[in-house]
């Protein structure tokens, strides 16, 4: 294994728990029907795992659903195009659905799956989204639940990777890149 980078905190475990069962409760506000919550797989896994134990705190029993889709493949930045790599199983058809992912960054991601879920009938697509870093923003996507505003930095832990290492760290930091403080 490659020697660790300086990795440095943005938030902590504690602040991301507290923030997930707070998304979990607007969700729940919203009164979703028959709610399929689908993952984007692969940097959404522990958000989302995080998240549907909060929902059911919040008294809220949505199904699952995971969708995994690339367009980074190895590299640090997006290649443009967005591949199905694995598709989800269940019939969204009247249903309310929320897609989770960990960082809505150029959108193009998750304007596809926005797209393509609605395209099969939903009855609603919503966006959760743990990392908010609109400056590089392409596509016209919005998140409707947003865990963290997230400064122009490469991001890593909590399920977020950088060339596939980091995923593991219980809190989201950054690498310091030349001219970060």
């Amino acid at each position: 294994m490659a020697d660790k980078p300086d990795i440095r905190v943005l938030f902590d475990e504690d602040t991301i728990a507290q923030r997930v069962q707070e998304v979990a409760e607007e969700i729940a506000a919203d009164k979703p029907h028959n709610l399929l919550v689908v993952a984007i797989l692969k940097g959404s896994f522990m958000f989302a795992a995080d998240l549907a134990r909060a929902l059911h705190k919040s008294n809220i029993a949505p199904e699952m659903e995971f969708l995994h889709l690339s367009s980074y493949g190895k590299g640090t930045v997006s290649s443009g195009e967005v591949k199905v790599l694995r598709d989800i199983e269940s019939n969204v058809e009247g249903r309310d659905v929320i897609l989770v992912d960990d960082i809505l960054e150029s959108g193009r991601t998750l304007l596809f799956a926005q797209n393509m879920i609605a395209s099969r009938g939903a009855k609603s697509v919503r966006v959760a989204a743990l990392l908010d870093k609109p400056k590089n923003r392409i596509a016209e996507i919005k998140s409707d639940y947003i865990g963290f505003d997230c400064p122009d930095k490469f991001v890593v832990g909590y399920g977020m990777d950088m060339g596939h290492a980091w995923r593991q760290l219980p809190f989201i930091g950054y690498v310091p890149q030349e001219g970060d403080e």
